[in-house]
């Protein structure tokens, strides 16, 4: 893979992962039209991780004291982290192969898209709830932590899932958002663990790693715009221009791969 396509795919991941548009979504859109067949675990590692760094950078410190532990809220925060995990998990593990499957059609992904579209109007027209963090509840993790495993399908946004879902639950959109975004930390710590994983067992690409870093640098760095840009959207209810934007894009994908 070419120094420019590695960066390419970094700037598309950091920007989808967070704005609602769906990161793998696109990655199997520009696969597709850069002819790869696989990124490679290498680069997949380094992406992730990318977008990981992007998450703690902009929430730091909501993670430090996070795990300081010492006030009331934190210690239920990190409960509800942990709740809203375990359906993401759960559907990982369980239907991790079934759902690879669907990586290998650009025709699902455009239909996702459309179905991403209509999530994001549905965001634009939920009124904002009035629970903050002390008031919610373990069940309204659990619904954030589904939709955020329904997402693992290509073509649906998972930002644009776990706010709806959220905000469905009556959460106020600060606490929607915090909670949306930082649930994604070791959802996305996990996939990269994984990879670690995998990445050992086969070897590291020594001849493509400066590429490959210089992907995981743009994703990073696509991340932290993606984030500060998706809180000031959700501020100012603007996700029509996302939802027609899936629209569009959907259609376009659905009539390429049938012709």
């Amino acid at each position: 893979m070419s120094f420019f396509e590695a960066i390419l795919l970094g700037l598309v991941q950091g920007l989808t992962e967070f704005l609602p548009v769906s990161s793998s979504g696109h990655l199997v859109i520009l696969q597709e039209l850069l002819g790869i067949e696989e990124t490679g675990v290498t680069l997949e590692v380094l992406l992730h991780f990318g977008t990981l760094l992007a998450v703690f950078w902009v929430f730091g410190r909501d993670f430090i004291n996070l795990f300081r532990l010492r006030e009331a809220g934190q210690r239920r925060l990190l409960f509800l982290l942990a709740v809203g995990v375990v359906p993401t998990a759960l559907i990982g593990l369980l239907l991790g192969n079934y759902i690879a499957i669907l990586f290998q059609s650009t025709l699902v992904v455009g239909v996702m898209l459309l179905v991403t579209g209509g999530i994001l109007k549905l965001l634009t027209v939920l009124p904002a709830g009035k629970k903050d963090l002390p008031a919610m509840q373990p069940k309204d993790a659990l619904w954030v932590g589904l939709l955020q495993g329904f997402a693992v399908i290509p073509g649906i946004s998972r930002s644009g899932s776990t706010i709806t879902a959220a905000l469905w639950r009556g959460l106020d959109r600060a606490t929607a958002v915090r909670y949306s975004f930082m649930l994604a930390a070791p959802v996305i710590f996990g996939a990269t663990l994984l990879e670690v994983r995998e990445m050992v067992a086969l070897g590291i690409e020594r001849a493509a790693l400066l590429n490959y870093i210089a992907g995981g640098l743009a994703a990073f760095l696509a991340g932290v715009v993606a984030i500060k840009v998706f809180i000031k959207v959700l501020k100012q209810q603007k996700f029509n221009y996302f939802a027609y934007y899936c629209w569009i894009a959907g259609v376009a994908v659905i009539i390429a791969s049938l012709l």
